[in-house]
């Protein structure tokens, strides 16, 4: 049976193969996956719970609850100073990454370049391929910390581009863009009439003391921004699948349209959570206190690690560690890694072909069980030297 080019330009991620493996072993360390060990609040467990015993387990419409979206807008008024109407500018989707691939989708004819800057999130360019569409990927390097130039965008536009992705918070690296920066991309999209999807699934999650800025909020940009979010991250939610999308009216009466064929909708009792969510939860610090705990102890133990190191994080629960003077690459120090000292992290190179000296740790385990994750690596790079 005939298996279409789209399907067959997509490849499994090497971050999910090493999570595979990681369960062969019953003493295993995983740092693969972004999948917090934080359960939800109980009021927004009780919401689903609710939810199923009342009966509320059918359709919604393909947008979503008109009573989340309201929710939601209000939400994203307060924290972005930007009034959007809940029927036209939202829609509420299977988690962030149908949010993402319902706007490339929409944005996308056969042949479109999407800029892509790297590190960057595997299924950005994966998703772009099997739209149709040419991932162009615009390298940065640890000396910047990791954040692209504006001029380094200007670049790589050419007459067929279309979009860029922009992922701030970033996963892998946990860096965040500045305000300059921001400035001078939301310029150039205006300039170039290019459509900006904003991946601010890590928003909730920065431990510096300059409130987040969302490129959405300059001028020219509300009219040409998508914004991405999900409550996984936030709020501990990944298992439910919630997430949304803000944009224009035109976008999101077209994913509205994708979405009745892709999905229908998102499921009930998850949107009803989500409702939960916002309204008693919103303003929770606890849990980016716990990530931001966990990433200063677990970046300062690697950095005494000889021969790798990383940036402290600025942001996200993620390091993203050099590995460059252990002479391995990265898929080989991931795998030998998990066989030796059964710590598993996800290689780097799954980031983009210009990090193969990087691995990314995901710190979603207590404290202690990171350290000793730790411990286990120093062993490790000390016996390959």
């Amino acid at each position: 049976m005939k298996i279409s080019q789209a399907v067959n330009s997509i490849t499994p991620s090497l971050t999910r193969e090493l999570f595979n493996l990681a369960q062969e072993y019953d003493d295993v360390i995983d740092l693969t996956l972004g999948d917090p060990d934080i359960q939800p609040d109980d009021r927004i467990k009780e919401a689903a719970c609710v939810a199923i015993r009342e009966g509320k387990t059918r359709y919604s419409a393909n947008a979503g609850l008109v009573e989340f979206r309201k929710v939601i807008s209000e939400q994203f008024e307060k924290e972005y100073e930007i009034k959007v109407a809940p029927e036209r500018n939202v829609i509420v989707t299977v988690g962030g990454m149908e949010a993402l691939y319902l706007s490339l989708r929409c944005l996308i004819d056969e042949g479109d370049e999407v800029i892509i800057p790297a590190p960057y999130y595997v299924n950005y360019a994966q998703m772009v391929r099997s739209c149709g569409g040419i991932p162009v990927i615009v390298n940065t390097s640890e000396e910047s910390g990791f954040v692209v130039s504006a001029s380094q965008i200007k670049e790589a536009i050419t007459s067929k581009t279309v979009a860029m992705i922009l992922n701030s918070p970033c996963n892998p690296t946990g860096q965040i863009l500045g305000l300059d920066t921001l400035q001078e991309l939301a310029a150039i999209a205006v300039q170039y009439d290019l459509a900006v999807i904003s991946d601010e699934v890590y928003k909730s999650l920065v431990y510096t003391s300059s409130p987040y800025r969302s490129i959405a909020t300059f001028n020219g940009m509300k009219e040409r921004t998508i914004v991405v979010d999900s409550l996984s991250k936030r709020f501990a939610m990944t298992g439910y699948r919630i997430g949304y999308a803000i944009g224009p009216d035109n976008i999101i009466a077209s994913m509205i349209k994708l979405q009745e064929n892709v999905a229908a909708c998102a499921a009930l009792p998850s949107q009803y959570a989500g409702i939960a969510a916002y309204k008693y939860c919103a303003n929770d610090k606890w849990i980016a206190g716990i990530f931001e705990k966990r990433c200063k102890s677990m970046s300062a133990a690697i950095n005494k690690i000889e021969n790798i190191s990383c940036l402290e994080p600025v942001a996200t629960f993620y390091l993203f560690v050099n590995i460059q003077n252990t002479k391995m690459d990265s898929i080989t120090f991931a795998r030998q890694l998990l066989k030796q000292q059964h710590v598993a992290v996800a290689p780097g190179i799954t980031y983009g072909d210009a990090y193969d000296g990087f691995v990314r740790i995901a710190c979603t385990l207590k404290e202690e069980i990171l350290l000793e994750a730790c411990d286990r690596i120093a062993k490790f790079v000390k016996e390959i030297h």
